[in-house]
């Protein structure tokens, strides 16, 4: 039961790790782009300073993605060696 509890609660502070992240990626493109566009003569900047932040965002998903394949994987293996054992028992 705590096993439980606690597996849930770490499951839930990735998910709220990878918002955060997220959001930390845009607003610090966006704030890049404010930048570039105030101490450069080319108001275009702000753009490019918004597409790193939402490409960042893109990747933070798609590395956490990987992760959870990763793990879903490493459970099934798991779980396959169980059931032969169990079968190897039976």
């Amino acid at each position: 039961m705590r096993k439980n509890f606690i597996r849930k609660g770490l499951e839930a502070s990735e998910g709220l790790s990878l918002g955060i992240s997220v959001v930390v990626a845009v607003l610090l493109g966006v704030g890049l782009g404010l930048l570039m566009r105030k101490f450069t003569p080319y108001p275009w900047l702000f753009w490019v300073g918004v597409f790193w932040g939402v490409s960042a965002a893109i990747l933070n998903v798609y590395k956490a993605y990987k992760a959870q394949v990763k793990s879903y994987e490493e459970f099934s293996r798991r779980d396959e060696a169980a059931q032969k054992k169990l079968e190897e028992k039976n």
